[in-house]
């Protein structure tokens, strides 16, 4: 099939999954619009969390991208047993890890402030974050079953539920931050618990969709609460750990920055929150792209077909090419209207749209190494990815913005302009190594 047909493929998957994965970020920038009303400090204390929150959550997401990858190749061979142990046993491992993530955090509240952050952000961190630890059992849970589900070609009903739940999280965020229909004003703690909420209703709605849906009957466990087969579960993490570690390297490294933040004071850490939410808004773009080319590669290299991987592949960085621009356009455009919707602080408008700027540059950088990483991924090449990644992020990007963070005096600009770093060396270090591989398949043809 020739590179437009692949495209055109890609993009009907792609689709519901973008869509998807923004209305998700929706909660995200709900939080942040609505808790930003409440001044600089809770808008700070948001950051400290988030960064906190999403080094865990990211990780377990890495890990269960093994789903796609297994369910994806299950499809292609039309294997409908492997297909329903991929979903079980990747279920029974989002419970396990979100559990494991809640109990750690318990542990973490009292060397909270061991961390280098304001103490009015520090006591205000603390409940907000056990209770936005509890929703992460629900939240990786409903992501093994929707991961599932997109690889099965069955993007658009986990979109609508998920949609739903994230209009659910809005409109508890404005009755409980705020306290109208006769509940009390909660403050930050509503918008955990909003979150908490939410995340849950979307568990139990993916579930009864799944168990229920006729066309799906053969795809999905029969019994769910089956001992697990340890060989199965090794399948998984064979290919989860070096994805959950290449995401956690990136992640974590954005994670980094927001705590650098907190040495700069509070202005820099607001201004890194709406920085943040809107780069990881936009970021969802290329990620649903991603995810499809995973789905995509795993299927085509399960048919066996593997002469329509090279078009598979150029389509994909076709694709991730446009979304750069697209996404590069955006904040250089719209940077100053994308801030003010965020907060009225002076100080923080002017150093986020500063912040906006740099994000603008390094798009194209960010939308060409996730569709790259995850196409070696649909491919089950995960450790020499991972393994640059972290080289990138961790050995390059990190060290260059504390060198311009504080040895350059450029504080928050300079942390971004590292971090812009990071993106360009992953850029260019997976995609060769993509391209090498794909060759490489061709001559076994």
């Amino acid at each position: 099939m020739s590179i437009l047909q692949e495209s055109k493929i890609t993009l009907r998957l792609a689709a519901p999954l973008i869509i998807g994965q923004l209305s998700q970020m929706l909660l995200g920038v709900a939080d942040t619009v609505m808790v930003g009303k409440l001044g600089v400090t809770p808008l700070a204390t948001l950051t400290f969390v988030n960064s906190l929150f999403y080094l865990p959550f990211v990780f377990g997401i890495g890990v269960l991208t093994s789903i796609s990858v297994h369910t994806s190749h299950a499809r292609g061979a039309g294997d409908a047993p492997a297909a329903r142990s991929s979903c079980r046993h990747g279920f029974y491992i989002a419970l396990v890890m979100g559990v494991f993530f809640l109990g750690l955090s318990i542990l973490m509240l009292p060397v909270l402030g061991w961390l280098g952050q304001p103490a009015a952000v520090v006591e205000l961190t603390k409940s907000y974050f056990v209770i936005l630890m509890i929703s992460i059992i629900p939240g990786l849970a409903s992501i093994a079953l929707k991961n599932h589900a997109d690889a099965l070609d069955r993007p658009w009903p986990p979109f609508w539920l998920f949609l739903g739940g994230v209009l659910l999280n809005i409109f508890l965020n404005w009755v409980m931050i705020y306290g109208h229909l006769g509940c009390p004003a909660i403050g930050m703690n509503g918008a955990a618990w909003a979150t908490l909420i939410s995340r849950t209703a979307i568990l139990v709605a993916m579930f009864f969709w799944l168990v229920r849906a006729q066309d799906l009957r053969d795809w999905v466990p029969f019994r769910w609460l089956r001992r697990p087969v340890k060989a199965d579960l090794f399948a998984h993490a064979k290919i989860g750990a070096p994805a959950s570690f290449q995401m956690l390297c990136e992640v974590g490294a954005f994670s980094a920055a927001g705590l650098m933040m907190g040495y700069f004071g509070q202005v820099s850490m607001a201004a890194h929150q709406v920085a943040i939410t809107c780069a990881s808004t936009a970021f969802m773009i290329p990620l649903g792209l991603a995810m499809a080319l995973t789905v995509r590669t795993g299927a085509v290299a399960g048919s066996g077909d593997s002469s329509r991987l090279r078009a598979v592949v150029l389509s994909g960085w076709l694709l991730a090419t446009g979304c750069g621009v697209f996404n590069a356009l955006l904040f250089f455009l719209s940077g100053p209207f994308l801030t003010s919707c965020f907060t009225t602080d002076p100080a923080v408008i002017a150093l986020t749209v500063s912040l906006l700027v740099i994000v603008g540059i390094f798009q194209l950088f960010d939308c060409l190494q996730v569709a790259s990483s995850s196409m070696l991924r649909g491919l089950h090449v995960t450790r020499m990815p991972a393994a640059m990644v972290f080289i990138a992020y961790w050995l390059v990007g990190l060290p260059v913005a504390a060198l311009l963070g504080w040895q350059g005096g450029m504080a928050a600009r300079g942390v971004w302009w590292g971090l812009a770093a990071g993106l360009f060396v992953a850029s260019i270090s997976l995609a060769p190594r993509l391209w090498l591989h794909l060759r490489a398949t061709e001559k076994t043809v």
